[in-house]
């Protein structure tokens, strides 16, 4: 019977730096992403220009294709948790819109995201978007050796929760490395010093995702992907991905 520790891979020095090669490209795709955020641009133009970016720079766009999804970049704007097929829809000043991106590079996939506000928001949206980077960062500062796995999700739960937000249950953190989606799934919320021990080389896809409303959530009944809030509340969503090191933690996609 195999233990649940044994399922999750480990990457050795040498994996790891090409998977920090590729999160270069994934975070600097990102980053050229928000920079063209901006009223009156349609997701599938960010969508054009990020598959652009990340094949110009020799990488593979990883959504592109899984499971039949039909973009290089899912854009998710409002009460629009993850999954948001790019298309005609053109931002307009005070929306908030998730990016997330997803780059193959040397057999490796990093994945990364960010919520980006459009113009002026509403002081409850620009909240909202500082609790959830607050909330990786509190996530990634448990990715220690010796630490549990339940210790992620508890970080994300206490952060979020202490000041009045919901934190999405539905949707997990995860593995990531030769497939985007490895073992352990991690939920953002649970109870700290359980789960199997982080070991050095473990690489996961820390992502919270936090709403101004409940964790409660509802699929798109007419494309199959998007995933809303069933309140209709606003969502936002930050990822990154993280290693285990002797260390400590070692953020992956950080270098654009």
């Amino acid at each position: 019977m195999r233990t649940a520790e044994s399922v999750i891979v480990r990457k050795s020095p040498g994996e790891l730096e090409a998977m920090e090669e590729g999160g270069r490209i994934t975070s600097s795709c990102l980053k050229m992403l928000s920079e063209n955020v901006r009223a009156g641009v349609t997701t599938r133009e960010l969508d054009r220009l990020a598959e652009e970016f990340i094949q110009d720079h020799g990488g593979k766009p990883e959504f592109k294709g899984y499971q039949g999804f039909p973009a290089s970049i899912c854009a998710s704007p409002n009460a629009m948790i993850v999954h948001g097929i790019p298309g005609s829809y053109r931002l307009k000043d005070g929306d908030i819109i998730s990016l997330d991106v997803g780059v193959r590079y040397r057999g490796f996939v990093t994945d990364s995201a960010t919520t980006v506000a459009v113009g002026e928001v509403p002081e409850d949206a620009a909240g909202l978007l500082a609790v959830t980077r607050e909330c990786f960062a509190e996530a990634a500062e448990q990715v220690r050796a010796d630490n549990r796995l339940g210790d992620i999700g508890h970080a994300i739960q206490s952060v979020a929760e202490a000041r009045g937000y919901g934190v999405v249950r539905d949707l997990v953190s995860h593995g990531v490395g030769r497939k985007m989606h490895e073992d352990p799934q991690i939920p953002n919320y649970g109870s700290p010093g359980t789960g199997p021990p982080l070991m050095p080389g473990m690489v996961f896809a820390i992502e919270p995702m936090i709403t101004l409303g409940g964790y409660e959530i509802r699929m798109s009944e007419w494309d199959g992907w998007s995933i809303y809030t069933a309140d209709g509340s606003l969502s936002a969503h930050y990822e990154h991905t993280v290693a285990v090191t002797e260390h400590g933690p070692r953020i992956l996609t950080n270098g654009a």
